[in-house]
């Protein structure tokens, strides 16, 4: 589950940063599974099919959510050219085994797609992407890819 503006800010990202693959994390309360504080992060490779975190700005982000007893609820970036389906590199360099994985393909300006995964010892499973207006609400199922 995650919130409309959330969703939209990530989306926002994605294409701010297009032509290169943009990336971020959105933080929670450790054990809560609810994504909370969005947390956009440089691509520090500056790349249209890689994306890397900033090793400061990556250990600078887990200093302050162990601070405030959080963790990464999900970690996402974009798809400039492909689909928004993890790649081999995304799969092998996954180290987050709670997080929801989430990618936005930028191939299409006119098309939202915004899709999550589970990436845990190598295996991917997609699961359902539900936006609410806000975190206490009840879900609504997004659909996968979707006209903007």
């Amino acid at each position: 589950m995650i919130d409309r503006t959330t969703y939209a800010a990530i989306v926002a990202h994605a294409r701010r940063d297009h032509p290169d693959e943009a990336c971020g994390v959105v933080a929670g309360p450790a054990g809560s599974d609810r994504p909370e504080r969005l947390v956009p992060m440089l691509n520090a490779a500056r790349s249209p099919t890689f994306y890397e975190f900033d090793s400061h700005d990556l250990l600078a982000l887990y200093r302050d959510m162990d601070e405030r007893d959080e963790e990464p609820v999900v970690v996402y970036h974009s798809h400039t050219a492909t689909e928004a389906y993890p790649s081999r590199t995304d799969i092998a360099l996954a180290q987050e085994p709670n997080a929801h994985y989430v990618l936005v393909s930028t191939r299409d300006p006119q098309v939202e797609e915004f899709r999550s995964f589970r990436i845990v010892d190598g295996t991917v499973s997609e699961e359902e992407v539900q936006v609410v207006a806000a975190l206490h609400e009840a879900p609504q199922p997004s659909t996968r890819s979707t006209p903007r």
